[in-house]
């Protein structure tokens, strides 16, 4: 089975590098804004657990197309020549240093490497890419063409119908923001174009598919330890028998505060490490990588739970401690027990009534004493986590890597916790419920990979 070998090609500046870094799923592709930042073809190989299923080629632009055109229009040959004609132009002007780009670009592409070739949709088409088309046609290969929109105007049709005269298959492709079925979609195109090729970009797909959702089953992982950590998690300080805990309140809740902050920034590294992330920018004002703190009560109801949702659980929540009230009286209280502390448990998940964090004062058997802060037990507090974990996996998952901009967050872009189904939501709930009753992290984590795995699937 041939591995296939495409060579990304075109006019300077017109995102070639971009497709190829989206395309090999590889950050380390140079990306400028200024022309020229690729000088020599360099590979980059697109392999999944060490397995090799196709090659990118990243090539200078066409810098004196037209007189490549030219000379090789002087070459007065028939079509059966045409390819031949290319290669002793490249031979030729390889040894006189004449034509670097040219020569440079043209070389994969005689060495049997399909063509990528690379427009800008938003500037408006000009018969000067007409030199570097009839080029490309020339050398006989395999060839697809890409329209990339890098401004904001619209030309796509215009290059449409020009693409389509040379080509035999033209596609938008946004190299940036690219989804992922976008890049299947294109694997697909180019195994119609060469039979050879079909198998191998076949088994691609198939690899690619297999491995989203491997990297969906890791991150779920991720999340879910994060997010067990966080809601078990407590942090202590050991105090002289003379000492005033309330002296030390603050700082201790400032430090436990902190490691909650730290231990959900390590889950969104580890995401993006599963995702291959390697190089995600954050100005210093993302430093949480979210808008909003972990802490800030007032944007709980958009992270976590809306008002009702939480009721509900607080409800489900005091409902079971009103239930062991009348087991334990007999059925003496006619289930009044279980209304009112449904009652008790809803109104106080939605409107507090305590602090966020509490601190215990323990004596110590041996003389002193102990200040622990945490764990947190609000209901709404295990959603939140998860709210803003989930939203940091649907722009990390979407994100190209040929995206070089600033990881943003944002509220406004945001969808809060989605829609999760009612079996997922029990699950959490029965989760989250043992976890405030004193279950350790690690005795959950699996089923609270399990139920982050099941939203990032509907999602």
């Amino acid at each position: 089975m041939t591995t296939p070998v495409f060579a990304v090609v075109g006019h300077p500046n017109k995102g070639k590098s971009s497709v190829v870094s989206t395309l090999a799923h590889d950050d380390s592709v140079a990306i400028a804004a200024r022309a020229g930042t690729t000088v020599v073809c360099r590979e980059y190989p697109m392999k999944i657990d060490g397995e090799l299923i196709y090659t990118l080629v990243d090539t200078p632009g066409f810098q004196r197309a037209r007189k490549v055109w030219d000379w090789l229009q002087v070459q007065q040959v028939t079509a059966a020549e045409h390819r031949a004609a290319v290669e002793r132009f490249v031979a030729q002007h390889r040894e006189t240093g004449e034509f670097p780009d040219e020569c440079e670009l043209l070389t994969p592409v005689l060495e049997g490497a399909g063509i990528l070739y690379v427009v800008d949709g938003s500037l408006p088409y000009g018969p000067e890419y007409e030199a570097e088309m009839e080029i490309l046609r020339w050398t006989g290969q395999p060839s697809l063409a890409l329209i990339n929109r890098i401004g904001s105007e619209d030309h796509v049709e215009q290059w449409k119908a020009a693409l389509r005269q040379y080509f035999q298959v033209v596609r938008v492709f946004d190299a940036v923001n690219a989804p992922f079925a976008a890049r299947l979609d294109l694997l697909r195109a180019f195994g119609q174009l060469e039979q050879d090729w079909a198998p191998a970009l076949d088994r691609a797909v198939e690899i690619l598919e297999s491995e989203r959702a491997r990297q969906q089953s890791r991150a779920a992982r991720a999340i879910g330890e994060m997010l067990a950590d966080v809601l078990s998690e407590s942090t202590t300080r050991h105090l002289s028998t003379g000492d005033d805990p309330k002296a030390y309140h603050d700082a201790l809740e400032q430090k436990f505060m902190q490691k909650l902050r730290d231990r959900e920034r390590r889950g969104r590294v580890a995401v993006e490490e599963v995702y291959d992330q390697h190089i995600v920018e954050r100005s210093e004002v993302d430093v949480e990588l979210l808008d909003s703190d972990l802490f800030s009560t007032d944007d709980w109801y958009f992270w976590g739970l809306n008002r009702r949702q939480l009721v509900t659980a607080g409800a489900t929540s005091g409902a079971v401690v009103g239930g062991a009230l009348d087991v334990a009286l007999g059925g003496a209280t006619f289930l009044l027990g279980t209304a009112i502390g449904a009652a008790v448990g809803g109104a106080t998940a939605a409107f507090g009534g305590a602090r966020l964090t509490q601190i215990k004062v323990l004596t110590l058997p041996l003389g002193g004493l102990l200040l622990q802060c945490g764990p947190i037990r609000h209901e709404n507090f295990p959603y939140v986590v998860l709210g803003r974990a989930l939203h940091h996996h649907r722009v990390l998952s979407g994100r190209t890597h040929a995206d070089r901009t600033t990881l943003t967050l944002a509220e406004e872009a945001a969808t809060g916790l989605g829609q999760i189904d009612t079996d997922t939501r029990k699950s959490l709930d029965a989760i989250f419920r043992r976890l405030r009753e004193g279950a350790a992290a690690h005795e959950v984590c699996d089923e609270l990979a399990a139920a982050v795995g099941a939203i990032l699937a509907a999602e």
